[in-house]
């Protein structure tokens, strides 16, 4: 099977898509975008280990992970290997057995294992878009490396303020507010 390695994007919600987030695959060695629609539960689980966010607790696809090693088995890879009726489907690479999952549980995954993700390529070519501005990816490094080092004080204050609130957030495990703080945080750091 062709397949096309990609890497996460990035998460993005709309308040009109009842708590959907749509996550967005790049490819890797390209410039197609794959947009595919998951759960905000999903999207946290990915968002926070992305973030290094580590709770007190181990979510699900922590657990997950866990009894996958527990066995000595571990995760190569994953694949979204096809989309029916506008539903993806994806395999997790298991000791060379592929197991069906729901794409954003074979992601939260692969972000813990830090391994491969992979789309098939007739999905790929029936699914994914190619953005219409494609921006200089070195910008929004450059921007944020400058917001940092030239943020005034008042914006420092704010910053350190949501990274409390964040902190606070996840010690009471309430990953919906921790995640709303770390877009606002990202807002604020990307500003100038």
């Amino acid at each position: 099977m062709d397949k096309v390695q990609v890497d996460i994007l990035g998460l993005s919600t709309n308040p009109a898509s009842g708590g959907a987030y749509a996550l967005i695959l790049k490819e890797v060695h390209g410039n197609r975008r794959l947009p595919i629609i998951i759960g905000a539960s999903e999207a946290q689980s990915i968002a926070l280990e992305m973030e290094g966010i580590k709770p007190p607790r181990p979510l699900t696809h922590d657990l997950m992970k866990n009894i996958i090693s527990s066995f000595g088995a571990e995760l190569s890879d994953v694949i979204i290997d096809e989309l029916r009726d506008g539903t993806f489907y994806a395999k997790l690479n298991i000791e060379s057995q592929l197991i069906d999952s729901r794409p954003s549980d074979a992601i939260a995954l692969a972000v813990r294992y830090g391994v491969q993700i992979f789309v098939a390529a007739p999905v790929m070519d029936e699914a994914a878009f190619i953005p219409e501005e494609e921006e200089d990816e070195g910008l929004p490094h450059a921007r944020q490396q400058r917001s940092k080092s030239a943020s005034p004080p008042t914006k420092m204050t704010k910053l350190e303020q949501l990274n409390i609130q964040l902190k606070e957030a996840i010690e009471k495990e309430n990953y919906e507010k921790a995640a709303t703080i770390r877009d606002e945080i990202r807002k604020l750091e990307l500003r100038d």
